[in-house]
């Protein structure tokens, strides 16, 4: 073993990682700095609200509009997509008609204002009221006149009371038969069941104090009683 040669290697050793170290500390110093610390998140709130909010009688700064650029990626760049990818376009197949009654019809379009500001607070508009239709009346159908009341035959006429008067009978002995007597002013007539006197008046039946007579023009039957005759 050769002791001359360890403390050169350990010369070269020191060097080397004096250059290391020296590396090492540069890279370091010039990378990305750390992050900041977030803020509170009480003390964002209020800076923002802070910046939001305008001071009382200031004027309210207008928002500028954004100018894009051109050569921006938000750029308008119609492509032409195909329905299948891979093949090739057809551009004779393609109809490139401008049609100008299409223009016409929406140059013919009227825009209405709309009812409500977009720039105040209000209500939203109540919905239209449902339209009431009026129900269909019953159709009346005018009733028959009631039939005319008949008229009720006139009353017959009341007989006239027998001109006769019944004064007394006879019973024959051999037939049992009862003829009655009657007076007709100085006149005396005399019949029997069945018979008729002064062709109007029949005699219905002959009873003790009583005879049942029979007017034959008014069909109307009296009760002639037994008059006792004096002297």
């Amino acid at each position: 073993m050769k002791l001359g040669a360890e403390p050169k290697r350990l010369a070269i050793l020191g060097v080397l990682l004096a250059v290391a170290g020296y590396f090492i500390h540069s890279n370091l110093n010039s990378g990305s700095p750390a992050p900041p610390a977030p803020p509170a998140p009480g003390r964002v709130q209020r800076s923002v609200e802070n910046a939001a909010l305008p001071l009382a009688g200031a004027p309210v700064p207008r928002a500028e509009p954004r100018v894009l650029n051109r050569s921006s990626s938000q750029e308008f760049k119609p492509t032409l997509r195909l329905r299948q990818p891979g093949q090739a376009a057809d551009l004779s197949s393609m109809d490139a008609t401008l049609r100008l009654d299409a223009l016409a019809r929406l140059q013919a379009v009227q825009l209405r204002p709309g009812s409500r500001n977009l720039f105040e607070f209000a209500a939203a508009p109540l919905p239209p009221e449902p339209k009431v239709i009026p129900k269909p009346k019953p159709q009346t159908v005018p009733l028959p006149p009631p039939p005319a009341p008949v008229a009720a035959p006139p009353p017959k006429p009341a007989a006239p009371p027998i001109p006769l008067k019944f004064f007394g009978y006879t019973t024959s002995a051999r037939q049992g038969n009862r003829r009655a007597f009657f007076l007709d002013g100085d006149q005396i007539l005399v019949g029997g069941e069945g018979d008729v006197l002064k062709k109007r008046y029949r005699v219905v039946r002959i009873g003790v104090n009583s005879v049942v007579m029979e007017d034959v023009e008014f069909q109307a039957e009296q009760t002639l009683p037994l008059e006792p005759q004096v002297g």
